[in-house]
């Protein structure tokens, strides 16, 4: 194996981070008095070339979400061409098929209600194994059978999952068996390449530990909110998971209720879902309680910042801390078409 410069790949991930929006640039986007304002200040940023080339296609939303599209698929782009070494690629390789999967549900969902192609491509992020030739391609195909039946012809491994699961899907119309198959691939083949007891595979190890555990904390929530039956529930859970095991997951599908659920999962790394507010845990409102372990999961990641700075550690801080950025721009552009007030808005940002 290609001996990786991990002080050289630290100090460029580094550099990059210093590029990323702090809490002040964040709180003068928040403060614009609409969309048009807020381009204006994302004109001074490092999104200036992307926000320029949008508003020359688009306007509104649809021109931020093409800015930030570019973005990032320029940034990502840049991290593969200075982690080329063997052991560097393994690791941004999973982080960056986390983008073909979320394209193949964004593709699978868009046929699926009809949406128009050029909607649907808009959407996409081409950063992963499927190129932006390969996602249009993807994109004309006339429905979900014929999308996966052309990743099955371009011997892409992604149709493996999709084409197992499609029966059942065909026979209930229940879209989240495909998307499930996708994240159980996704999780079983990332899990199987960092194998081993290098100190810089447990890093990402527990990183995807913590995202499984996440995914099927969601899953039992819904389940038990939805009255789904626990046996049939389990099939949808994800193996891997860094403090659940099946046993534990199977036995968090009986509780009684959301509330009961959540006081048996506490008992954990988890402890915060013992903060949740009140209301939220009562009434079951299973977005505020996702909400609060999105927030966990990217702060866990960012935090690898401050790791062992030869290691695989500033990768993984960097991806997250990108992720956060544009997830907070995002959040940022629609409490302004929408008008809200922006205490609202302060509370849904995510600040690392």
């Amino acid at each position: 194996m290609t001996i990786v410069d991990w002080g050289y790949i630290n100090a460029r991930m580094r550099g990059m981070k210093s590029r990323l929006l702090d809490r002040k640039s964040l709180d003068t986007l928040i403060l614009q008095p609409d969309i048009e304002s807020l381009f204006g200040e994302l004109e001074k940023t490092p999104y200036k070339d992307e926000i320029v080339e949008a508003k020359g296609k688009y306007s509104g939303i649809p021109s931020l979400e093409y800015a930030l599209r570019k973005n990032l698929v320029k940034t990502f782009r840049k991290v593969r061409l200075f982690s080329e070494k063997e052991e560097a690629e393994i690791y941004i390789q999973i982080f960056l098929e986390r983008w073909d999967v979320q394209n193949i549900k964004t593709l699978i969902r868009g046929k699926n209600i009809h949406i128009a192609n050029e909607e649907i491509f808009d959407c996409l992020v081409p950063v992963g194994e499927l190129d932006d030739p390969t996602l249009s391609e993807l994109v004309r195909q006339p429905d979900v059978r014929s999308v996966i039946d052309l990743l099955a012809t371009f011997r892409i491994s992604w149709a493996i999952p999709l084409t197992k699961s499609y029966p059942d899907f065909a026979k209930n119309g229940d879209l989240g068996r495909l998307e499930n198959a996708l994240d159980k691939f996704y999780y079983e083949e990332s899990l199987q390449k960092i194998q081993g007891s290098d100190p810089n595979k447990e890093r990402i190890r527990r990183i995807l530990g913590i995202e499984i555990d996440l995914i099927n904390m969601k899953t039992v929530l819904r389940m038990i909110r939805d009255h789904v039956n626990p046996d049939e529930a389990k099939g949808f859970l994800v193996p891997g998971g860094l403090e659940f095991d099946e046993k534990k997951l199977a036995r968090y599908l009986t509780a009684s209720s959301v509330e009961d659920a959540l006081r048996q999962m506490t008992v954990s790394r988890y402890q915060f879902l013992a903060n949740l507010p009140e209301s939220a845990v009562k009434d079951r409102k299973i977005s505020v309680i996702e909400k609060e372990l999105e927030r966990f999961l990217i702060v866990q990641g960012i935090k690898e910042f401050s790791g062992d700075p030869l290691s695989v550690a500033s990768l993984i801080g960097y991806f997250w801390a990108k992720y956060n950025e544009i997830t907070n721009i995002r959040i940022i552009s629609r409490f302004k078409t929408a008008d809200l007030p922006i205490e609202h808005l302060r509370e849904e940002l995510i600040y690392v």
